[in-house]
């Protein structure tokens, strides 16, 4: 009886992972999933260069 029910349970086992497996490869949430909002190219750069100490000139 109870090799009966170990069989039942590796028979469900593999037919679950054989559903799981036939979805595809896993791919990345979305950067909205993380909290994140996408952010163009340009709008990039210019946070990027307002964030960047001025050049200053040495002294003389």
């Amino acid at each position: 009886m109870t090799g009966a029910i170990s069989v039942l349970i590796g028979v469900l086992y593999l037919a679950m992972i054989v559903v799981l497996d036939s979805r595809g490869p896993l791919q990345p949430p979305p950067p909205e999933a993380m909290g994140e909002l996408p952010v163009s190219r340009t709008q990039a750069l210019a946070a990027n260069s307002a964030a960047l100490p001025a050049a200053v000139a040495p002294p003389g």
